[in-house]
């Protein structure tokens, strides 16, 4: 069999695991607009100073090594579909059989006004380190007044990456904040907003339960039914009009595909690239779309989740698609197999939902740092998250309280 030319845009969880799994037998080709991978389910650690940014970041390039793939920096421009290229910004051509569109998700403001001028994301190393040194900095302020000013920081968003952003602030002030300078901690808020009837709606209403007391054993006040009208510098003005103090937003209320894919001229469909059962994009036979940018379904028509393991299980699919069509054998359609899901909430406290199997407090919470441990990338990373970790337990101290944006 000869071996295709493989493109594959994204080196995210999903675009790595294809190359990987594509590198036997094709001659594969990664693009990514960095040079590194970021571990994007520890991402709310670095903004919460319980991790050090270099720790949740690999190098694509010692992630590719004993492979024969290729890897590309850049960012794609067109694609050319008459002849089967596709052009980088860097003006590089890359030539394709087939081509991957990995590109992951971008943070989705529903079209609120002040989200995108007032609220801060959470989708890059940039962005996780410009929380953490908003958050310290208004910290530095209370310190310095000195009097009864108060600090309100609004996460936005029920879902995991929310429930985990406001536990790990609501941590880390009474923490570490707490031990260097106990009356400006005290003033710190910590408000999570959900504009459903409950947090965690993915998971059964019992663990939802469950992790809403945790949070507010945490200082956290939890907002359900509560929708954002628009989001100001100092302020969130709610869907009743009534305004919420909000020095700093953290928005984790939704996703979309990456903004790249509008460049590319393929099919969308609600902030996602339109694919058939088979994760060939709608009317291009040769392009395949996976992960948080790919609109898959499951049988109730339903979008899959912009999820780890979805992108992980739609990779090592389609590099199976492509053998098939190479060996011009009929292609199969994706079924998602659901391993459950998890998020954790502080110390000792985290849910777990497995099928009918359900778990929260300490079992949970060890299942949850084992699980991510194993999938972070790198030795390094390991030791280091595992040190960083062990410090953060032992001494209740976070040692990554660095304020990085100042020139």
């Amino acid at each position: 069999m000869n071996r295709p030319k493989v493109v594959i845009l994204g080196a995210g969880f999903g675009g790595l695991t294809a190359a990987k799994a594509l590198d036997r037998v094709a001659d594969v080709t990664l693009v990514d607009r960095h040079n590194f991978q970021t571990f994007l389910p520890l991402l709310y650690q670095v903004s919460t100073a319980g991790l050090a940014a270099d720790h949740i970041a690999h190098p694509i390039r010692g992630a590719l090594r004993k492979t024969k793939i290729k890897f590309r920096m850049g960012s794609p421009l067109t694609i050319d579909q008459k002849n089967k290229s596709i052009k980088l910004d860097s003006s590089e051509v890359l030539d394709f059989d087939y081509l991957i569109v990995a590109l992951g998700s971008a943070t989705n403001d529903f079209g609120i006004p002040g989200v995108s001028e007032n609220a801060l994301g959470m989708k890059s190393v940039s962005e996780a380190l410009d929380i953490r040194s908003s958050i310290l900095r208004r910290f530095e302020d209370l310190c310095r007044f000195e009097d009864d000013s108060k600090l309100s920081i609004t996460v936005v968003g029920g879902g995991p990456t929310g429930v985990e952003m406001a536990g790990a602030i609501a941590e880390l002030k009474k923490g570490p904040l707490r031990s260097d300078q106990a009356k400006a901690a005290d003033n710190i808020r910590v408000n999570l907003v959900e504009a459903g009837p409950r947090i965690l709606p993915s998971f059964s209403e019992k663990l939802s339960a469950r992790t809403q007391r945790d949070l507010e054993k945490l200082g956290v006040r939890v907002l359900n039914n509560t929708s954002v009208k628009e989001v100001k510098p100092r302020e969130i003005i709610l869907g009743d009009r009534s305004k919420l103090p909000s020095e700093v937003t953290i928005w984790a209320a939704g996703v979309t595909g990456g903004p790249v894919m509008k460049k590319l001229g393929l099919p969308t469909a609600k902030g996602r690239i339109t694919v058939e059962p088979t994760m060939q994009v709608t009317n291009y036979p040769h392009i395949f779309a996976i992960g948080d940018i790919a609109g898959a379904t499951d049988d109730s028509g339903r979008f899959l989740p912009m999820v780890a393991p979805v992108a992980m299980q739609q990779a090592r699919f389609v590099a199976k698609q492509i053998v098939r069509l190479q060996e011009k054998r009929p292609l199969e359609n994706f079924k998602y197999r659901d391993k459950g899901s998890m998020a954790t909430i502080g110390r000792h406290k985290a849910v777990v939902e497995v099928g009918r199997l359900r778990m929260s407090g300490i079992p949970a919470w060890y299942a949850w740092l084992w699980l991510h441990l194993f999938y972070l990338l790198g030795g390094r990373n390991k030791i280091g998250t595992m040190a960083d970790w062990t410090w953060n337990y032992l001494t209740f101290d976070r040692g990554n309280r660095h304020i990085m944006d100042i020139s």
